[in-house]
């Protein structure tokens, strides 16, 4: 018998005696999105008397975040660079800690600012020479499991095992192991209106046969790839992606054949999406996942030639600066990879950077195009790094324009009932100018 199978069945807990293992004060790393660990958080918060100040990092989990209810007051507290809809209240009601940070750079802060004494994760069940495979989840999942002084794993026979890029973890590695079997967190296809359809053909009219995209998740990206199917020789180079990417790839559109460096591969960081996507990707040699400090460099980006990077915006001001994450002061996300991203392509050779958005918010009743941002917003993207804006009334390319011309192509993009009050300030602000 191999010697990691012995290893293996002594270290088989319940999610109970998981749970137990943590301590107050501990800095904890939750595992991120659709592979969050969905037992041991709900073992922890039934123990949370004997808890004290423990710390929990990530950013999006599908799991309900039982440790953010008002009564895990004093006992967890959330430290985190991107809300999401089951932490966000927590956060802006200060029962958690929001910091801004790039996501390439969080294995960094690691290293810096948060020693971690927990990786609490999912895995697959492991291989014939005992390795584990991280599974839809690499990203910073598998830089806090390679530092934590202890590692706590869910092992769930449902994850998919992608085996492929570095993603990978042996059963040595892995101190506490709880067997589970559940579908991973699927996320329902979304909703393309008229609008997100406008948006996406905008988009994919500036998409050129052979370019390699970076594109997130939500009706926008997937209207974007509806119209790529008349494309070639497309690649896919991205913190994550989802369903409509698997559709093209069936189709041809996307081979990945003109990618300057992992020709032939589709890479991520992470997955989010249903079951046929976990299914297309598990054990899946053209799938390669690898952690965000490589796959979200925007030194690894630039080496792809023709990179286009789409990403989206809650508001954008008449400079071209943009938040894809506060509201105000309010935490609504995070700066996420979209800075990774846009930096990255601008140093591709060919590359663009496209910032994708409605041109209204609630319902049509406000202006994402606005004079000013509003008060308090932390600034996503800075006006410097801002090049393709596109809402569904065109595209406007802001790089290397002055002043005066992004106000102008900005109003000509925004909803048609708020460009008379943009032009009022454009022309209060350039006084010696009409519109």
């Amino acid at each position: 018998m191999n010697n990691w199978l012995e290893e293996f069945k002594e270290r088989i807990v319940t999610a109970e005696v998981a749970a137990s293992k943590i301590k107050s004060g501990d800095n904890v790393v939750v595992g991120h999105a659709a592979a969050a660990p969905q037992y041991i958080p709900e073992a922890m918060m039934a123990q949370k008397d004997r808890l004290k100040d423990v710390n929990l990092y990530h950013m999006v989990t599908l799991h309900p975040a039982v440790y953010m209810q008002p009564e895990g007051y004093g006992h967890f507290r959330h430290i985190t660079n991107f809300a999401a809809g089951n932490t966000r209240e927590g956060l802006n009601d200060d029962r958690g800690d929001f910091f801004p940070y790039y996501y390439h750079e969080i294995p960094k802060w690691f290293d810096t600012k948060y020693p971690v004494d927990v990786a609490l994760i999912t895995v697959s069940t492991p291989n014939e020479e005992g390795y584990c495979s991280f599974g839809i989840s690499v990203d910073y999942t598998k830089p806090a499991t390679d530092r934590a002084k202890m590692v706590i794993a869910e092992m769930n026979d449902q994850m998919p095992f992608l085996g492929h890029g570095d993603c990978l973890i042996h059963i040595s590695k892995i101190d506490y192991i709880v067997r589970t079997s559940k579908p991973m967190f699927e996320l329902p296809l979304p909703k393309i209106g008229p609008v997100e359809e406008k948006i996406g053909e905008y988009c994919a009219s500036l998409i050129e046969d052979g370019s390699t995209l970076q594109l997130g998740i939500g009706a926008i990206p997937d209207a974007v790839l509806h119209f790529l199917g008349n494309k070639k020789d497309l690649g896919i180079h991205t913190e994550m992606f989802s369903d409509g990417v698997v559709e093209l790839v069936e189709k041809g559109v996307i081979n990945n054949s003109k990618k300057n460096i992992h020709r032939g591969k589709l890479v991520s960081g992470f997955l989010m999406g249903s079951k046929k996507l976990y299914d297309f990707v598990n054990n899946n040699p053209d799938v390669e996942m690898y952690p965000v400090n490589y796959c979200n460099d925007p030194r690894t980006i630039s080496q792809m030639d023709n990179f286009v990077s789409i990403n989206s915006a809650l508001e954008m001001d008449l400079q071209g600066q943009s938040t894809a994450e506060t509201i105000g002061l309010k935490v609504f996300s995070g700066t996420g990879g979209q800075v990774d991203f846009i930096r990255g392509a601008a140093w591709s050779k060919g590359g663009k950077a496209i910032l994708a958005f409605p041109s209204t918010a609630k319902n049509g009743e406000l202006s994402r195009i606005k004079a000013y941002l509003t008060e308090g917003a932390g600034i996503t993207t800075p006006r410097d790094d801002v090049d393709y804006v596109v809402t569904e009334y065109g595209i406007a390319h802001l790089k290397g324009a002055t002043l005066k011309e992004r106000a102008r192509m900005l109003i000509n993009i925004a909803h048609p009932k708020f460009r008379d009050e943009l032009i009022k300030e454009f022309e209060r602000r350039f006084h010696r100018t009409k519109f």
